[in-house]
């Protein structure tokens, strides 16, 4: 009998239509890039013009930016914790830098753990079927505490848990899953202070090693998503990168030497000395874009490009005036008030990119006010899904450039470090509180945004009636704090009705 269409060509066109069909019912890859203390002005894409950011610009061409993102509050670790469980200031279980241990690998202790049952980006993604990993600073709890990353939602975790061994590029050591990853590096003590005038190339050379940490976790990353390309990820990639110690390769600082007019720095306001600091800052946050642009390159490669949705925020503003870092002469903050730590504009206000060719519109800037804890709901939208409850909005339509994206009345920020501050951004207004250990009875400070972005006319007296609403949304928003020194709000209101 003969068989008009061969049983092997028909096994072939039905393999051939499953895997379309497969394809077609993968859900996007979601990376999500962190810079750590990286001000609103250090990418050429929001203005920056001593600095290189060339892969980090071309993803802001290819993609949209937002040009009034916030952080949910202006440290490390908090901010960590409000990204990853779509809370504010007001709700979120760790709302400062709580720290354990010391410096020492021996007193290595990590931050305030996230307790047992916190239900993290992570939880919800790998729920939707994604495989999730993390790689870079955590600052969220040590690997033997309820905070291991492997307990909150990650299948893979690679780097530092503690977010002080971090001040050091060059560790001894690096986490894989628990175990700890030794590295070619002699124990750096980042904090020791060179003798003053000392100009030796010996001295300095003491805070260079062989393994720059962010080689690892580019590989480690890379390697990721090779291992699951054919799998739907998420890869959560909170980079160490401009945070000090000033620490680079040297190959990779030759391109800025002789630019800057440096001047060596000495370890005197703390962290890492260094011949050349203006140079190895500037060389620091070059080598972080040249790894984002691997990323991409890899994508390609994988053709998983038009399947993934890569991001790009910092967790707070440029550092305050230590380590030699001078962030006055890079204008990092773009000329904004306030620095890391302030609930001022320079202290919050982020860089936020966007890039998912064919999806995301090309070359498009957002003015929309969000905020990283809005991140849950709106990667949730992206997996199609719904969102455990959260304090955010999906910022999915404004992504996409579609109608239909929810308006929120304000955005909330509470932190209870640098004396007790509070902020609120609602519309264009700007509320502001700061002191508020000390002076219980702290006034709002209040600015218009549209005409005084760097919150140089404090205009509260003549607007009674916002600052009024300014301590109604207080009431509303703040639960009390699990331990004394965060808690500064409640006992100056009574709870809301």
């Amino acid at each position: 009998m003969k068989i008009p269409f061969p049983l092997h060509r028909l096994l072939a066109f039905l393999l051939f239509f499953c895997c379309l069909n497969a394809n077609a019912q993968k859900k996007p890859n979601i990376i999500y890039i962190y810079a750590d203390d990286l001000g609103y002005g250090e990418l050429g894409s929001y203005g920056q013009q001593k600095i290189k950011t060339p892969f980090l610009d071309q993803m802001a061409r290819e993609g949209i930016r937002f040009t009034q993102h916030y952080t949910s509050t202006p440290v490390c670790a908090p901010a960590r914790c409000m990204l990853l469980t779509g809370r504010h200031g007001g709700h979120s279980y760790i709302r400062g830098n709580y720290e354990f241990g010391g410096f020492s690998d021996a007193t290595e202790g990590g931050q305030m753990p996230l307790p047992e049952g916190t239900f993290t980006i992570g939880h919800m993604l790998k729920q939707a079927g994604y495989t999730t990993g993390a790689i870079g600073k955590w600052g969220l709890g040590m690997s033997n505490t309820t905070g291991d990353p492997n307990k909150q939602g990650f299948d893979y975790f690679y780097g530092y848990l503690d977010q002080k061994q971090a001040h050091n590029y060059y560790p001894t050591h690096l986490w894989e899953n628990g175990k700890w990853d030794t590295l070619h590096n002699s124990s750096i003590f980042v904090h020791r202070k060179l003798k003053e005038n000392e100009t030796d190339t010996a001295a300095f050379n003491y805070f260079i090693g062989k393994d720059y940490s962010i080689d690892r976790l580019s590989a480690k990353a890379l390697d990721f998503i090779g291992k699951n390309q054919r799998k739907q990820f998420f890869l959560y990639l909170p980079f160490t990168i401009p945070h000090l110690s000033l620490q680079v390769p040297k190959e990779a600082l030759k391109p800025y030497l002789g630019k800057f007019d440096d001047k060596p720095y000495r370890g005197e306001k703390g962290y890492a000395a260094t011949l050349y600091p203006r140079a190895t800052y500037a060389a620091m946050i070059t080598y972080m874009d040249t790894q984002i642009g691997k990323i991409f390159a890899l994508l390609k490669k994988l053709n998983l490009d038009e399947n993934t949705i890569v991001m790009f925020s910092s967790d707070n503003g440029a550092t305050f005036d230590v380590g030699g870092a001078d962030t006055k002469y890079f204008n990092s903050v773009s000329d904004l008030r306030g620095k890391k730590q302030d609930l001022y504009e320079g202290g919050i206000r982020e860089p936020f990119i966007a890039r998912w060719p064919g999806k995301i519109p090309a070359g498009k800037v957002s003015d929309l006010a969000s905020v990283q804890f809005d991140m849950m709901a709106t990667f949730a939208a992206i997996a199609g899904i719904k969102a455990p409850e959260n304090d955010g909005i999906s910022l999915l339509p404004t992504l996409l450039g579609k109608p239909g994206q929810q308006q929120r009345p304000y955005i909330y920020f509470e932190f209870p470090e640098k004396g007790g501050q509070l902020a609120i951004r609602y519309g264009h207004w700007k509320g502001v509180k700061s002191n508020m250990k000390k002076d219980s009875l702290a006034k709002w400070e209040l600015y218009d945004l549209d005409k005084d972005p760097a919150e140089a006319n404090d205009i509260a007296s003549v607007h009674a009636d916002i600052t009024g609403y300014f301590d109604q949304i207080v009431k509303k928003e703040h639960r009390q704090a699990h331990i004394h020194e965060w808690e500064f709000v409640a006992p100056k209101f009574e709870k809301a009705d």
